[in-house]
């Protein structure tokens, strides 16, 4: 494919700017990246490597060129993270309606990042610091982010999880997921996805608090509250 016409004079900052477009797509090897851009190979590969040593690029575990965790925070900076903006009184609603912490889970190649929380001010509960990293093999969160991935991801995703292929064909049937003890002994969370416009997953919100709470059924409870909160920050990216 032939680089996009847009020219800013400086060629290197049109080169990696192309490269990031390619990654918005999903992760890619050098070839992918030399395919989906029209750079030459060495070229492809030093802007690569230079954009991860900027945190601007990343790599997942089978060594596939990412987006890096740098753009999120730049975009969170910059105010222009409409999700982000969104987030914190969908969140705080969620948790003074539920009466239970809340997060907002993005994920990050083979993991999951916190990047909004809410929580509960008093009594037991399961405290995530926004930047937290957690892992995409257990927990509500990681069942919503890996049950609409494409193919290799989703079959790559279940390798070692701790939940099943079937448990996230449920998901999708429902619209939502749960989890009793799955990352934490004695905790229980409820998740649904958050969807950008063109309808693909972009992250996960999350109600947690104690089995004893929440019992071993949580979904009954929390599911309905949840997908309500997580189709608030859908329609907050929609109308952008």
């Amino acid at each position: 494919m032939n680089i996009p016409d847009i020219s800013s004079g400086i060629g290197v900052l049109d080169k990696a700017a192309v490269i990031l477009g390619a990654l918005a797509a999903g992760p890619a090897t050098l070839a992918g990246l030399v395919s989906a851009t029209g750079l030459a190979r060495p070229t492809a590969h030093r802007l690569a490597t230079a954009l991860e040593r900027h945190r601007l690029v990343g790599r997942d575990l089978h060594g596939r060129f990412v987006l890096g965790p740098r753009l999120a925070e730049l975009s969170a900076a910059a105010g222009e993270d409409l999700l982000l903006t969104a987030a914190g009184p969908v969140l705080t609603s969620l948790r003074d309606t539920t009466g239970e912490s809340a997060q907002l889970y993005r994920r990050q190649g083979e993991v999951r990042i916190c990047v909004a929380a809410a929580e509960r001010t008093s009594g037991l509960r399961d405290i995530v610091p926004v930047g937290s990293t957690l892992p995409m093999k257990a927990g509500s969160a990681a069942q919503v982010l890996l049950a609409w991935e494409d193919p290799e991801r989703y079959h790559h995703g279940l390798q070692g999880a701790r939940f099943t292929a079937t448990a996230l064909s449920g998901v999708r049937r429902r619209g939502w997921a749960q989890s009793i003890g799955e990352r934490e002994p004695g905790m229980a969370s409820v998740s649904a996805p958050v969807r950008d416009p063109a309808h693909r997953v972009v992250a996960a919100l999350t109600v947690t608090g104690p089995i004893q709470r929440l019992t071993r059924n949580p979904g009954a409870r929390l599911a309905q509250a949840a997908i309500d909160a997580a189709e608030r920050l859908t329609e907050a990216i929609r109308h952008r």
